[in-house]
């Protein structure tokens, strides 16, 4: 009855191409019979990669034939075998990442934070991390009218970013 997220563990020389591996194909086979999920690290490479910087990690997962690290496909896989989600919050000091449960609505992401500002609740200011990206700025953001006002019924989206208006 709990969700099940299978890890198999292969040679750094074959984690680029797992589907050629035959007992990888089995545990496939058999998460499948369980409805679970099966995600395909080296623990060899991750070990290598901890210790490379930004630059020269991109460049050995590259070599690997891979686009991101066996621990964030872990995590990613994690976060969606639980249902978690994602959502920022931003300002001049920090940026910072907060876990949800899919499909809390505003008020209750912001009561992560702290229960005051779920109990004085009036509006949250977002955007999506897409829209960020897209458009650069956050004024450049609201200036393509993607800046939204969300309110008490609003189901806060795994990438958001968030300001939360409250008064207690």
């Amino acid at each position: 009855t709990k969700p099940v997220l299978y890890v198999a563990n292969v040679d750094e020389d074959v984690v680029g191409d797992p589907d050629s591996i035959e007992y990888v194909k089995k545990i496939r086979e058999f998460a499948a019979t369980e409805n679970a999920e099966v995600v395909v690290i080296s623990a060899r490479a991750e070990e290598e990669i901890s210790e490379l910087d930004d630059e020269d990690k991109q460049e050995f997962l590259e070599a690997l034939g891979l686009t991101e690290s066996g621990v964030d496909k872990l995590t990613r896989a994690a976060y969606h075998l639980l249902g978690l989600g994602t959502y920022f919050t931003a300002g001049e000091k920090e940026v910072r990442a907060w876990t949800f449960k899919r499909g809390m609505k505003a008020p209750q992401v912001a009561g992560i934070i702290h229960s005051d500002f779920e109990k004085g609740f009036i509006r949250a200011v977002t955007m999506s991390y897409e829209d960020l990206v897209k458009y650069g700025s956050e004024k450049a953001v609201k200036e393509a009218g993607r800046l939204r006002e969300e309110g008490k019924e609003y189901i806060v989206q795994d990438g958001d970013i968030m300001e939360f208006r409250f008064n207690v």
